[in-house]
């Protein structure tokens, strides 16, 4: 399965989205023309209105959030067979101990 990126959009861009939602352009429609999921949209308002100086400004750590995020896939990764691992392992015990129990009262 291939790695998916995520589009990024610029200040400008989404701002100009607002200011057609202010003027009166319905949701749906600008999610359609822009072929932009609704509640992207509506998140992005949502920030603008609450501070619309520093909306859209960015974090400045990409490249280190894309790093950690790598680190922590990896991370979940190395859990999951783990965790795989020791269901078997204890699927195994299980087995044996109900099978020794079969042997003692046979015995």
């Amino acid at each position: 399965m291939g790695k998916t990126t995520r589009k990024r959009y610029t200040r400008e861009f989404k701002l100009s989205l607002i200011r057609e939602l202010e003027s009166g352009k319905k949701l749906g429609q600008l999610s359609r023309e822009n072929n932009i999921h609704p509640n992207m949209i509506s998140r992005w308002k949502l920030e603008y209105d609450k501070d619309p100086e520093s909306a859209f400004s960015g974090n400045g750590n990409t490249y280190k959030n894309a790093a950690r995020n790598e680190e922590l896939e990896r991370l979940v990764g190395k859990l999951y067979a783990e965790n795989d691992f020791l269901k078997k392992a204890l699927c195994t015990l299980e087995k044996r101990v109900q099978e020794e129990k079969q042997r003692l009262k046979a015995g």
